[in-house]
């Protein structure tokens, strides 16, 4: 079973910027974190979890959303088992709690996917107006 370690949410102020991180670990049977489709995912209080960004294999963009397209940038270093999430220009409504999943990639598909199996634990961010 994979692992994953979301971290670097906080509190800002509206306008400001974040970075989150999320380590992976624990992968057998011979495959590696660049085996993997990685994707952030928020969810804000009484709201529904939403797809943030997600990201193939080799660290190309495989989907943004567009609430947050200019502002948000996923990337990932295979080297370190790390998924990143620069969040710049905060709005108070990116307000949640942010999720890292993962999901083995099959030959033949995308990494734009919504199904993910491992998921981290999620790390808060608050933005103040």
């Amino acid at each position: 079973q994979v692992q994953l370690v979301e971290s670097g949410g906080g509190s800002v102020q509206a306008g400001g910027s974040l970075r989150l991180s999320c380590e992976a670990s624990g992968f057998t049977d011979g495959y590696n974190y660049s085996h993997y489709c990685m994707a952030w995912f928020r969810q804000g209080s009484g709201r529904e979890r939403e797809r943030v960004a997600a990201i193939s294999l080799s660290g190309g963009g495989a989907y943004i959303n567009a609430s947050v397209k200019g502002r948000f940038t996923a990337s990932r270093d295979n080297a370190k088992n790390t998924l990143y999430l620069q969040m710049n220009s905060l709005k108070p409504e990116d307000a949640a709690m942010y999720y890292c999943a993962a999901h083995r990639w099959t030959y033949g598909t995308s990494c734009n996917i919504f199904v993910f199996d491992n998921w981290g634990q999620g790390t808060q961010v608050n933005v103040s107006s």
